[in-house]
């Protein structure tokens, strides 16, 4: 490998988008060795992965590297729609950036037309730690940002979950896999300490010099773990269904350091369909690989009692609505009628892991003079 020269960072780099094709979402689960998987499935050194990995996550083409985690498994969450004064959606959006680690996903969203649900501009992912109130958590922050209403939608399902946008740019129209997607149903787990601590260890962003093989060495260490003992718990942490995959994350909103936009464009796509098939429904939407999220969601009769939504990206809006468009004429060849639907665009855009540990929320809770047992569940 020529080290004389700077490593390109460009997603549309042949090798990056090799590499890139694979560490966004081909992962499941948990790797003793990331890297030499990633390596593997690109049939690429692991020097160069690694190299090219560590190069991206410096420049910020990468913007993170973790261990992700079926979070709604562990913390208690909810995707939350606020409708704010058009003049505070600013501060409000800062708000929940910088100051709730909570809050995951913030996103400004608004629609083609005047619609149901158009008024609630601000979006975020929330999740508080087990024993603590989503609906007491959504208080403090509605009155901290000056929303006049909120709603919080729960996931029932996770039919789709995963990244993978550099892949995607050459996806046809519609394409499907050829099975249904399986329905994960949405449980809170409860964890022994030993698994917390892992957990903690396994999901923090790994920094530029941690890339490379042994990358769980120092973190067993941080847990105060051997290596084989950590390895152990991770792959129980597998078995019950609560780890993600290992991912590399890309700046895909913000134009990159060499002035490149990852996508341009992402809808949350909305559609009501019969009470009784939203799972079929949902396991036939979630085939199409366009599909970064797709979950079953009851919203109500604000956003036109639709029930499932999902998400895709692009860099290219018409093109977006061409797969919606195969979507919904999907469902209809299949016999599942949509009631009603609609397309939510993305605009400013922030995203954070959400913090899901109960001491964190303790110690927030203590830093914004709260007193935490008031926000227990059944405290109010």
């Amino acid at each position: 490998m020529d080290l004389s020269e700077p490593l390109p960072v460009s997603t549309d780099d042949p090798i990056n988008a090799r590499i890139l094709s694979v560490s966004e979402d081909k992962l499941a689960g948990f790797h003793e060795e990331p890297m030499g998987e990633i390596a593997r499935l690109s049939g690429l050194p692991v020097a160069t992965v690694t190299a090219r990995i560590r190069a991206m996550l410096e420049s910020g083409t990468i913007r993170r590297v973790r261990q992700t985690l079926l979070a709604n498994d562990l913390a208690p969450g909810a995707l939350i729609a606020w409708e704010i004064p058009e003049e505070k959606l600013g501060s409000a959006f800062d708000f929940l950036v910088t100051e709730d680690p909570f809050s995951g996903h913030v996103v400004l969203r608004s629609t083609d037309s005047a619609s149901a649900g158009s008024s609630f501009r601000l979006w975020s992912t929330l999740k508080v730690p087990q024993g603590f109130s989503l609906e007491a958590h959504c208080r403090y922050l509605s009155a901290e940002i000056g929303a006049l209403r909120h709603r919080i939608l729960r996931a029932k399902g996770i039919f789709t979950l995963g990244v993978g946008h550099v892949r995607r740019r050459t996806l046809e129209i519609g394409a499907m896999c050829p099975a249904r997607a399986q329905m994960h149903r949405v449980e809170v787990r409860e964890l022994s300490l030993e698994q917390w601590k892992v957990l903690g260890a396994l999901k923090e962003e790994l920094q530029p010099e941690e890339i490379g093989l042994g990358v769980w060495e120092a973190r067993a260490r941080s847990a105060g773990l051997f290596r084989q003992e950590f390895v152990r718990v991770a792959k129980d942490l597998e078995r019950m269904g609560i780890l993600g995959r290992f991912s590399t994350f890309l700046e895909h909103v913000k134009p990159l350091s060499t002035g490149e936009r990852v996508t341009r464009f992402n809808g949350l796509f909305h559609w009501a369909v019969p009470q009784g098939k939203e799972k079929e429904a949902g396991e036939e939407i979630g085939r199409f690989e366009v599909l970064t999220h797709c979950y079953w969601r009851e919203a109500g009769p604000d956003f036109g009692n639709v029930n499932l939504m999902a998400v895709a990206h692009g860099r290219e809006k018409d093109r977006l609505l061409l797969h919606k468009a195969a979507m919904d004429e999907h469902l209809r060849r299949i016999g599942i009628p949509v009631l009603y639907s609609n397309i939510f665009w993305g605009g400013r855009s922030e995203i954070k892991p959400s913090e899901i540990l109960p001491e964190a929320y303790r110690k927030w809770s203590r830093t914004r003079g709260i007193d935490w047992e008031t926000m227990l569940v059944g405290s109010s």
